[in-house]
């Protein structure tokens, strides 16, 4: 596809520009906001769009939300005629099957931007909430069958006119949260953000006139041309991989995600029609939610210094069955669709691994060990709301060893201090180390998984946990062997321990009472009797492996 007459080098100089507007509203949402969530664990991400609504560039924050903020934008323009949208407006929306976010705890708000009484961009951030409703505090359990049970869902709705904050809209969804404040804080940080991202279109507006649209587009032309010359270097061919979500021990069957990807020449798609049906459970995944996986996945594999924007989309295709896991209808439930989403990453990395061996990296924790503890903090008398993904181990890759205690693929969030865990919660990490043994052994080893241990300072508080690959663990390549699996348990003030389910919810704990989580390590890459002698010491002298290990994986003498 051939660009407009706009010089490269202004192209250039724009886009970086505008990169530099998604992520300064992005550092404005995590300086003002509220919650814990937001201003220490980073869960939301900021982005610029043209006026026709297509993504033009997106902070390094969230690959989940990728996809998210693009339907949204498609789904106010939908909703309200161009002369029905106005400066000053501002728009609202989570709700996945109608154009919101990936699942109903992220809360997309999105502003058009206009320079001389005519619509040039729109900004956009969104940011997820520790509590919008539903069934259990943190509104997602591993026990809703439909979406009706993880919380209030939002369409594109107008939530500013002139300026102003339609105070309706707010009260709404603060009146169905069980930590209002928090969301009071976090939504009126939302807003803010996206002012100074208006300031700043319109400031780059000011200074490049047409050539700032003009140059949206080339940035489109660009990246779909890379992406494009990125598939041509990879051999025609089919090729197949197929893993499963073993999140789910309370499901019947297994949840299969099957992959078939063509390659041929510049063109390749990626089927998944042997995909498992949806499943009356919390791991479905919307259509939107899929493209954004396949999005971040053939960027990182074939050139991630190709600038994430709309088009990307534009040089694969992807075919999944309405009604499948990975392309849910309504209302099937989807709050913890980010362990489908991270196995999705990990079979088209397997299917591609053939080809691709030096870039392919082995199996990683997958992102699906989330914690949630609840209850009425003694200190304050208000409601508190605890919720992480836990980190684990990256898999290792065909020239290092994975990295450990790390989130990976389609989550980028950060661990919430222990400092601010304990400050906030009537909470006490008594544990918080890299587990030996956990990350597969090879001639690169994986990375570690993570353990925590969380004493309740508190009665009646409420543990509602999701754990992934605590079934099936991280796989190797090339002979490297499988990470450790996860798990979690409860430690009662009896000294007996218990292992939990790896979907549980609401189970209740006292004073004094323990959860500990392990989260999986990586999967390793390479003969593991080919790892340098000098590297299997330095692991010992770290503790990240046992002497037992050395001796009978790595042959140490």
């Amino acid at each position: 596809m051939q660009g407009n007459k706009v010089d490269a080098i202004t192209v250039e100089i724009v886009g970086n520009l505008l990169l530099s507007i998604a992520e300064e509203i992005g550092v404005a949402l995590i300086k003002s906001s509220y919650s814990s969530n937001i201003k220490e664990r980073h869960d939301c991400s900021s982005a610029v769009f043209d006026a026709q609504g297509n993504l033009i560039a997106q902070a390094e924050h969230i690959p989940m939300h990728l996809g998210s903020m693009l339907d949204s934008i498609q789904a106010v323009m939908a909703r309200y005629p161009l002369a029905e949208i106005a400066e000053g407006d501002m728009f609202i929306a989570n709700d996945p099957y109608k154009g919101g976010g990936s699942h109903l705890p992220d809360i997309v708000v999105a502003a058009p931007v206009f320079a001389e009484g005519r619509l040039i961009a729109w900004v956009a951030n969104i940011a997820h909430h520790s509590d919008i409703g539903g069934i259990v505090p943190g509104s997602t359990s591993g026990e809703v069958t439909n979406i009706f049970q993880e919380g209030i869902r939002l369409p594109a709705l107008r939530v500013c006119r002139n300026g102003e904050v339609m105070q309706e809209i707010f009260d709404i969804i603060i009146g169905n949260s069980r930590t209002p404040k928090e969301r009071v804080g976090d939504l009126n940080a939302q807003v803010a953000a996206n002012r100074i991202g208006i300031r700043r279109i319109v400031e780059a507006y000011e200074k490049y006139r047409e050539t700032l649209e003009t140059a949206m587009q080339d940035l489109q032309i660009y990246a779909e041309n890379s992406l494009r010359a990125g598939i041509a270097k990879i051999k025609d061919g089919v090729y197949h991989f197929y893993d499963y979500v073993d999140d789910m021990d309370n499901l019947e069957e297994q949840v299969k995600i099957d992959v078939v990807i063509t390659v041929a020449g510049d063109d390749i798609t990626l089927d998944f029609s042997s995909s498992s049906p949806q499943v009356p459970a919390n791991i479905n995944v919307t259509y939107g939610g899929l493209l954004a996986t396949v999005f971040y996945t053939l960027k990182a594999l074939i050139d991630p210094h190709i600038p994430s924007n709309s088009g990307i989309y534009r040089a694969f295709k992807v075919i999944a069955r309405p009604g499948s896991v990975i392309n849910a209808e309504e209302p099937g439930p989807i709050g913890e669709r980010m362990s489908t989403c991270q196995r999705v990453v990990e079979v088209i990395l397997g299917a591609l691994y053939e080809v691709m061996p030096e870039r392919v990296m082995a199996c990683s924790h997958d992102g699906g060990t989330s914690v949630n503890l609840s209850g009425v903090n003694p200190r304050t008398g208000d409601f508190f709301i605890y919720p992480e993904g836990v980190a684990g181990g990256e898999g290792a890759h065909a020239f290092r060893d994975g990295m450990s205690g790390v989130q990976v693929h389609m989550t980028n969030t950060s661990n919430l201090p222990v400092e601010v865990l304990e400050m906030e919660n009537p909470l006490l990490v008594e544990n918080y180390s890299l587990r030996a043994d956990s990350g597969g052994a090879g001639k690169f080893r994986g990375g570690q998984g993570i353990e925590r241990t969380i004493c309740m300072l508190a009665d009646n508080v409420r543990f509602t946990g999701h754990g992934g690959r605590q079934f099936i663990p991280a796989w190797g390549l090339d002979g490297g062997q499988e990470g450790a699996a996860g798990s979690f348990y409860l430690h009662r003030k009896d000294g007996s321990r218990e292992r939990l389910s790896s979907v549980c919810t609401g189970v209740a704990l006292n004073r004094g009472e323990k959860i500990q989580v392990l989260t999986p390590g990586g999967g390793g890459f390479g003969d593991p009797k080919l790892r340098s002698r000098e590297a299997v010491l330095r692991d010992l002298e770290d503790g990240k492996i046992s002497e037992e290990q050395a001796h009978r994986v790595y042959g140490l003498e």
